[in-house]
């Protein structure tokens, strides 16, 4: 090796410890600019986060923000949780706030952003005649253009844009009024009835009233405000048909008789069962008390129904022979005893001598 080179390894050994200590003694960058008593960086607190203590003594101290309620969207070694904004009055929220981002308010429906004012400020509704370009938003009003080249607006909005006339069919209908910036065209076909009903046994629908306009009329006015005009090659309807209405009414009413008549039919069976049913334990009430006790043990014994007034004869006869006996003869004169068999009284007065 030759003294040259020797020289040329040593120089670049002495040049990289040099470059070394010279790196350890610059000191790191740090983003919050601000140091602790002891000398270390200050740390900063992430979005979502904010300063419960600040940096000093000791090192920063985060604490998390609440969601919907505080939010900070920075980094900060000293900035603490921030209160959401609340939407309140004519704004709306259009983002909602969370632990790292405030809430987005915008005004309400309708209404846009006036910059000069810095307020809220209602929409411009388009006039008669004018239908909307560009629709009203939180940044712009609305935007109008005037009703041109066949297109006509017949009523002030804020939404609507020009619609296009209705073109009449020349082979069919009659031009009753020109379309206009502000109304559309009037068509009418005399061969179409007012009233038309539908014959196919395929079609359902019911049947619906045809728009009719008179010579010299506009247009038929409808609930709202609004009208109706025929169009091109086919009737306006007026409304729904009036059978679409009534056959439900028809249905309920025919429905509530059958009902009344099944419950009047069931309520009368269940009556006369019921009548029929007393009768017969009426009956047997009273064969039970006509029947004796002796009538009953007979009947218990032998089971041969016996009738209590045949029992009552029995006994009578029984009875007036044993009287018979009892009574002595008297001497001289026979006595005839006559004995009803049928238990009534004895006769007083005796029979003639012999």
């Amino acid at each position: 090796m030759t003294p040259t080179l020797s020289l040329v390894i040593l120089c670049a050994l002495v040049a990289l410890v040099l470059a070394s200590k010279t790196e350890r003694a610059v000191p790191l960058p740090c983003d919050s600019g601000q140091y602790t008593t002891d000398g270390k960086c200050c740390e900063e607190c992430p979005p979502g986060e904010g300063v419960a203590k600040k940096c000093g003594a000791k090192q920063t101290v985060c604490s998390q923000c609440l969601d919907s309620e505080t939010f900070s969207d920075i980094y900060s070694h000293k900035d603490q949780c921030r209160p959401c904004t609340e939407c309140t009055g004519l704004m709306r929220m259009e983002t909602p706030c969370t632990d790292s981002n405030d809430a987005v308010c915008i005004c309400d429906y309708n209404y846009f952003f006036h910059k000069v004012s810095a307020k809220c400020m209602p929409c411009t509704v388009c006039l008669v005649g004018m239908g909307v370009y560009s629709h009203c938003g939180n940044e712009h009003d609305t935007v109008c253009e005037e009703c041109v080249e066949e297109t006509y607006s017949e009523r002030e909005s804020s939404l609507d844009p020009c619609l296009p006339c209705t073109i009449c069919d020349d082979e069919i209908e009659i031009e009753l009024e020109e379309c206009t910036p502000d109304s559309d065209s009037v068509c009418h076909n005399p061969l179409m009835p007012t009233y038309a009903t539908t014959t196919s046994d395929m079609d359902l629908s019911p049947p619906s009233f045809t728009n009719f306009f008179p010579p010299g009329g506009s247009e038929s006015p409808m609930p709202g405000g609004e009208s109706t005009t025929s169009s091109a090659g086919s009737p306006r309807f007026l409304g729904h048909g009036l059978n679409e209405n009534l056959i439900p009414i028809y249905c309920s009413i025919l429905a509530a008789v059958v009902v009344g008549l099944v419950a009047y039919i069931v309520f009368k069976r269940w009556n006369s069962c019921k009548q029929n049913k007393q009768a017969a334990n009426n009956r047997a009430a009273t064969n039970n008390q006509m029947v004796t006790p002796e009538g009953e043990k007979l009947h218990s014994d032998s089971g041969i129904s016996v009738d209590s007034q045949s029992l009552q004869e029995q006994q009578q006869q029984l009875q007036a022979q044993a009287e018979v006996q009892a009574q002595p003869l008297h001497s001289g004169t026979q006595e005839q005893i006559v004995v009803r068999v049928d238990g009534g009284p004895q006769l007083d007065t005796p029979p003639p001598g012999v």
